[in-house]
This record gives C-alpha cells, structure tokens and sequence, in this order.
C-alpha cells in the first residue's frame, strides 16, 4: 500500500473552510473522482485521510497536503492531479500528487507572508523599536507567555501597491506551533492594527534543518 499526498493551494474563499469541512469536501472529491483510495474497513466504510498541520481558518496556503492511502501498484499521479482539479470547489487546486516522503512529525517551522493596508507601515516598525513582544499562547495544558521576539526579531516590511507586507518563519513542531494569528494579535493589542485587515498566506513548510517538507 502506498501513501500518496496531495498537495493544494487554499485560497480566495476557499480560506474560510474549516479543517472539518475540508474533511467532507475532500471525501466527496476523491469518491467522485473514481480513483483508486484505500477505504477503512468496518461497518462505515471511509477514506483514510490525514491533512498537515492545517490551516486557522481565514488564513491561505500555497502549500496544503493531504495523504491518503492506495493499493494500486503504480499510480498514474498526473492522472490524479486532473482528475481531481476537475471538480474541486473553487479556491482548491491540486498542484501536485505525489508518494509521501516525510512524515507530518518532520515539520519545524511554517512561513508565511502577511500583509496590511499601507498605512500600517508606521506600526509595523514600532514592533522593530520594542525589546520584547510578550504574547499569551492558549494551549490544552494552559496559557504560557511567548516572546515573539525570539521568532521574529525584526519586521522586514516591503510596499506593494496599496498593502505593507513582510515574511516570518514560525515554529510549528509538534512541541511548540505558533499560529500567525499571535503575531496579529499582539500588533492589534499594541498598536491598534486592526487584525481583521490582516491577510496571512502560508508560503512553505520546513523542517528542522530548514529544507522543504514534502
């Protein structure tokens, strides 16, 4: 048996599914599809499916995955590629098929580039200026401070058109995952940045040596 991952991007409206709902939508995409995914074996019969480290909803991806299972012996993956783009909802597209190499627990690290209206710029540097960035991570064992200055000590902001926008690389291993939305939150606590106006687009997945995940 072969685990195959899916990779997609999440975009546009698409960012406003949930993990939940991205369940459903993608069991009804590969049962539609035909193609050839190992189903669990019981009374109620359902793909096997595992999606990495999955997405705050709002937020977009250029590098979502899901694996799945199959029995056949030698997948046609660009079969599986159009098959699929064929009818997702829009918003999805599978921009690879692949056999799954590293397994979820090899991630470290998620980047992301978030960006704000222009005239957040002034803001975004006072974050540069400040010494510390002390922010409350809710977690199932509690809530803990983190300074977010150890991950992001600095801001790098660039203009693009009518929007400010800078790159982080956050930690998103199994011992400790920092959601973008954090950093969001402590810029609207401090300097008023409202984090709604915030648009936060996930771009890669590391491991702990900084290489791709795949």
């Amino acid at each position: 048996m072969i685990t195959v991952r899916i990779w997609f991007e999440k975009r546009n409206e698409a960012s406003y599914i949930s993990l939940l709902d991205m369940q459903r939508v993608m069991q009804r995409v590969l049962k539609r599809s035909g193609l050839p995914v190992w189903h669990t074996l019981g009374f109620n019969p359902h793909i096997y499916m595992t999606f990495t480290c999955p997405l705050s909803l709002g937020q977009e991806s250029l590098c979502e995955s899901v694996d799945v299972k199959t029995e056949a012996e030698n997948p046609d993956f660009a079969a599986w590629q159009a098959g699929l783009n064929a009818i997702m909802p829009a918003g999805i597209r599978v921009f690879r098929v692949e056999p799954a190499k590293d397994k979820a627990s090899a991630i470290a690290f998620a980047c992301y580039t978030i960006s704000y209206p222009a005239a957040a710029a002034g803001a975004l540097a006072g974050y540069n200026a400040l010494p510390a960035a002390l922010a409350e991570k809710k977690g199932k064992k509690g809530t803990k401070q983190v300074d977010l200055k150890q991950y992001v000590p600095a801001l790098d902001c660039h203009a693009e058109g009518d929007r400010v926008s800078f790159a982080v690389c956050l930690p998103a291993a199994q011992e400790l995952n920092l959601n973008p939305s954090l950093l969001t939150g402590f810029l609207e606590e401090q300097f008023g940045l409202p984090a709604a106006e915030a648009a936060i687009l996930r771009t890669a997945l590391l491991k702990a040596d900084r290489t791709p995940f795949c």
